[in-house]
């Protein structure tokens, strides 16, 4: 199973007693998102499921790879990484996963899944990191296929 974490590019600043989940893309975002679905489109199977948090930013996120996706309240800010991983379906699930989701959730994710003693990974805005279970000698293995960011793309 691959799975694809992807934090949301670059948005506004919540404003004072404002709605967080109402929050969009700055422009600087919208480059973002931009660069990095071109990327990941071209490397994206077909099949690939697509799960993406409630939150604007996020959405906006997604909608730049052109693609269906399915949202789901478990991968806002304040989801579990057990809720993320029950929602793809780690690692049973077959094919490909893309979540677009929200740090720290997305850090704390890559962190138990490559069995870091950090509690999390840092992840910058608009990047993506890449992994993959895969069974070795009998033994179940997490590895990194690739970490992205749009600013080297």
């Amino acid at each position: 199973m691959d799975l694809i974490l992807w934090r949301h590019a670059e948005a506004v600043e919540i404003p004072l007693g404002g709605d967080d989940m109402a929050r969009a893309l700055t422009s600087r975002g919208e480059k973002q998102a931009a660069r990095m679905a071109a990327w990941l489109d071209r490397q994206l199977p077909d099949s690939a499921r697509i799960w993406v948090s409630p939150a604007k930013r996020t959405e906006q996120t997604a909608l730049a790879l052109g693609r269906k996706f399915r949202t789901s309240p478990l991968l806002g800010p304040h989801g579990t990484v057990e809720e993320l991983l029950q929602l793809v379906q780690w690692p049973q699930a077959k094919g490909c996963v893309l979540v677009v989701g929200h740090q720290p959730l997305l850090g704390q994710a890559i962190a138990e899944l490559l069995g870091l003693n950090a509690s999390e990974c840092a992840v910058k805005k608009g990047a993506l990191w890449w992994l993959r279970h895969r069974e070795r000698e009998a033994t179940a293995q997490t590895v990194v296929v690739t970490v992205q960011s749009p600013e080297v793309l």
